[in-house]
């Protein structure tokens, strides 16, 4: 198996590795309303495997940090808010992590019981495997985001080796210092992905266990309210970021053809160019305006009837185009170099003394 040493991330602590067997990082930005079940959830699956729990914050406005001080957890902080975005929040936490194993979930995450122990005993069993993940069991399915991601099962989702952990895995330390750093600072999305390219280059695999891992409880926003949410934060941003990290680390290929929605926003970006030149066509006014109104409405009414719904319909047309202009935007913006550390503080560290534990316990012992 090809494995390719590079230099080690400043901050990410060899020295530390092995210091407890898993650390489960949460990544959170203004999670109060779910943040204490993640933490408990979290603090139960590490009690009888000896680990640490951390919060890798990015600057919440909330009482998520407030809330989460209650518990026997280290909280790191960005330094930056202005660094705040989906590739700092994984680095952030494994900068700050000290376990031989690292799971990663997001603050409206719920980590299912017995999940943990099966995935360490599988990465055991299997020494050339990176991570492991499982099932995500979506919570929240009146939201259209999110029943258009339960209609259809992706390749990635389904048990068995996988190019992707999207939606959290746990990790092999030793995985992550092979290729020098844990996700890319400059992604605001994809930055699962990005790992997963990277790992798959130097020779890992990656597995995902027919069993439920955790359960997601997503965003309450209306469907097109999280649309602009996910503009404003430069979420949309993410793939037009990856393409050109991928362009200048010599990855593009294997992004290309592991994103296969890049064929979708391209497709769509093409719908625009046809929309702009119809107006130049040399045909009558009344023409080139039934032809305008026709490319406009084509994809609407496709999806509509592919869906069986025009609520449906119109909205994936209108995620593919803020998506699309996402990709554009993403990939003309400048980028500071993936392997610099997350400048970050610790405001909270009140992780106990490594000791292994039963698997039962006083409920109490989970507040610090």
């Amino acid at each position: 198996m090809k494995r390719e040493s590079v230099s080690l991330h400043p901050s990410a602590q060899p020295g530390k590795t092995g210091a407890c067997k898993v650390s489960v990082v949460i990544k959170a930005l203004n999670e109060e309303k779910r943040i204490e079940a993640t933490i408990k959830s979290a603090l139960q699956a590490v009690l009888p495997l000896g680990g640490e729990v951390v919060l890798a914050d990015s600057c919440s406005t909330d009482r998520t940090v407030e809330i989460a001080r209650q518990y026997p957890i280290r909280i790191a902080e960005l330094a930056n808010p202005q660094e705040r975005c989906c590739g700092a929040g994984p680095q952030l936490g494994w900068q700050h992590s000290r376990g031989e194993f690292i799971y990663l979930i997001d603050g409206d995450m719920q980590v299912q019981a017995g999940f943990l122990e099966r995935a360490l005993s599988f990465m055991a069993g299997h020494p050339d495997v990176a991570g492991v993940g499982g099932r995500i069991v979506e919570q929240n399915l009146d939201s259209l985001e999110y029943q258009a991601r339960n209609e259809k099962i992706a390749e990635h989702q389904r048990a068995g080796n996988v190019d992707r952990l999207d939606g959290g895995g746990v990790y092999r330390r030793s995985a992550i210092e092979s290729i020098g750093y844990f996700s890319n600072r400059n992604l605001h999305s994809y930055e699962e992905f990005d790992l997963a390219v990277r790992l798959r280059e130097a020779g890992w695999d990656l597995w995902r266990m027919p069993v439920d891992a955790v359960s997601h409880f997503g965003h309450d926003s209306p469907p097109y309210q999280l649309l602009m949410r996910r503009w404003r934060s430069r979420y949309a941003c993410g793939l037009g970021e990856l393409l050109r990290s991928s362009l200048e680390h010599q990855r593009l290929k294997l992004v290309v053809q592991g994103v296969r929605e890049l064929r979708v926003y391209g497709a769509t970006i093409a719908w625009w160019l046809t929309l702009l030149l119809i107006p130049f066509v040399p045909l009558a006014w009344g023409w080139r305006l039934a032809c305008f109104a026709a490319v406009l409405a084509a994809p609407v009414l496709l999806m509509s009837m592919r869906k069986r719904s025009f609520a449906k319909g119109l909205y994936a047309v209108t995620s593919w185009s803020v998506n699309a202009a996402g990709l554009i935007r993403g990939f003309v913006s400048p980028q500071k170099p993936p392997h610099e550390g997350v400048k970050s503080r610790v405001v909270h560290d009140a992780v106990p003394p490594v000791k292994k534990r039963g698997p039962r316990s006083d409920s109490t012992q989970l507040r610090a």
